[in-house]
């Protein structure tokens, strides 16, 4: 029998994730097939009425995307660590009649950074802009590939402080706000985490952070050379990204979790790269 398998969000229409999962699939060989789903925002338990008439038609699995990653973790047996401390899943697998939460957001970012664009982040030092949900899930990820200081800056900094509290005092981890950062040294890779690119809006942040030898990396992807990118750019940075690679990615960690093979994600990265000039 051909297993199921959905992405679930609202709005849906934009997602790439059945062709992600399907070419995937197509590569591995494996019987299954992947379709989107527009869950419901009103009622509020109607969510997890979706996906449990998901489950009981035979689903084996989900990816969440907004707005309801919070409400994938909230009704979630079990639960990893980074889905823990993000407070968020992206991903559910449903097994021996229970519903086991993930995130993937994370490792697919640090695989994309460090495989895809060969920028090891160990000794490095890295600044990552807002301290939302995108961060909260990637934070335990960039912690283990070791740089040598991860700043997060945010416009609320006590927002931040909380974040980095959750982990524990680490030396090499440090919150601030955007003003702090004129007084700092430039750093060697800028993670653009917040929302403003989705609206066309530049970050609070001064060029003097980025260093024209490092790197500077959009999360958004798809829409060409945004206004933070350009700001990298106009400062001599050239190696500059956008985050379809993460996107893949992580969806092929959460591919890998559910059938227990990793496929390739070179191809399909390339196919769904808009140019950012």
């Amino acid at each position: 029998m051909t297993d199921q398998y959905a992405v679930i969000g609202n709005p849906i229409g934009h997602t790439k994730s059945p062709l992600i999962h399907g070419l995937f699939a197509q590569e591995t060989q494996q019987d299954m097939t992947y379709t989107a789903i527009e869950g419901p925002i009103s009622p509020q338990e109607a969510f997890a009425e979706t996906v449990n008439t998901f489950r009981a038609a035979g689903g084996k699995g989900m990816n969440v995307t907004a707005p309801f990653k919070l409400k994938a973790f909230a009704m979630a047996d079990d639960r990893s660590e980074r889905a823990e401390l993000a407070g968020a899943a992206n991903a559910l697998r449903f097994e021996n009649g229970r519903i086991v939460a993930e995130n993937f957001d994370g490792v697919g970012l640090v695989r994309d950074i460090e495989v895809n664009l060969h920028l090891p982040m160990a000794g490095k030092r890295v600044l990552v802009l807002g301290a939302g949900g995108a961060m909260r899930g990637a934070l335990l990820p960039f912690l283990a590939a070791r740089p040598a200081e991860l700043v997060i800056a945010n416009r609320n900094v006590s927002k931040a402080e909380a974040l980095v509290a959750q982990v524990g005092v680490r030396a090499s981890l440090l919150a601030c706000g955007y003003g702090d950062l004129e007084a700092m040294r430039r750093f060697d890779l800028v993670v653009n985490a917040t929302s403003a690119s989705l609206t066309g809006e530049l970050p609070p942040v001064p060029p003097n952070v980025f260093n024209p030898e490092g790197a500077a990396y959009e999360l958004a992807y798809g829409k060409g050379l945004t206004p933070f990118l350009r700001l990298a750019r106009n400062a001599g940075v050239l190696g500059i990204a956008d985050g379809v690679g993460m996107l893949v990615e992580q969806a092929a960690e959460a591919f890998a979790w559910w059938r227990g093979i990793r496929p390739q994600t070179r191809s399909v990265i390339d196919q769904l790269t808009v140019p950012l000039d």
